[in-house]
């Protein structure tokens, strides 16, 4: 069996993905690192929508807990194997570049970066075999297209995923793989709460913040049969708001 994981797939936009990729038939993977309440949540939803679901906790920073989990797993799944990655997860640690931590810079770049090459190296020993084929989605941003200020960090993290999908794309077309970016603008979820949306608002030509499931929508395309030919793209979704 196939299987979709989505890091990061407990809140906000992975939850949306989770959702969407369960509801287009496909079992998915929700990974999560300490907010297991909202896994659950996200996990029972899936099932009372007919749905098929699993947790999936580690910390996508940590490539020892990637590992592990991504090794008991497919010991109790012998004859399955990971076919959609959607590279979710990833913080904000905001503030000016000459105040910035040591471990505002590195927790964010290792969440986003690390994040994506550790499972993403993991799991493509399993996509490439035999030309079986996968969808790598990567979640990068508008930062990483127009970096913004006050995310120095998270702008790096961002622009340096788009950077690597475009790599890995060609790496990986030959097996049947396709790997692209998703670069999504002002999306309203827990993630942006702390942002001023009136003010933000103006900048956009469509006039408000997207919603998670506008996000999800497109990441589902994208692990479709119908987007085989689209590989190494990074793709806004921002209402407008180019860069």
């Amino acid at each position: 069996m196939k299987y979709a994981l989505v890091t990061g797939g407990s809140r906000g936009i992975g939850k949306a993905v989770a959702l969407k990729l369960a509801n287009q038939g496909w079992p998915v993977l929700i990974n999560y690192r300490s907010n297991q309440e909202a896994a659950q949540a996200t996990l029972d939803e899936i099932v009372a929508a007919g749905g098929q679901a699993e947790l999936l906790p580690f910390d996508v920073a940590s490539a020892e807990q990637t590992e592990k989990a991504i090794d008991q797993w497919e010991a109790s799944h012998p004859d399955d194997y990971v076919a959609v990655l959607v590279n979710n997860a990833g913080i904000r640690r905001d503030g000016m570049m000459f105040m910035m931590s040591d471990d505002d810079w590195h927790s964010v770049l290792d969440t986003t970066l690390g994040g994506f090459f550790y499972i993403t190296r993991r799991l493509l020993k399993h996509m490439m075999p035999r030309r079986r084929g996968g969808r790598i989605i990567n979640m990068a941003s508008l930062s990483g297209l127009k970096g913004l200020p006050g995310q120095t960090n998270y702008s790096a993290a961002k622009a340096a995923l788009i950077g690597a999908t475009k790599a890995l794309a060609q790496e990986v077309a030959p097996r049947n793989i396709t790997v692209n970016a998703i670069a999504p603008g002002f999306i309203a979820t827990d993630m942006t709460a702390d942002l001023n949306e009136a003010e933000l608002t103006k900048m956009i030509p469509a006039g408000r913040f997207g919603r998670p499931e506008e996000v999800a929508a497109l990441a589902a395309f994208l692990a479709s049969d119908d987007a085989a030919y689209i590989t190494g793209q990074a793709i806004s979704i921002n209402g407008g708001l180019y860069t």
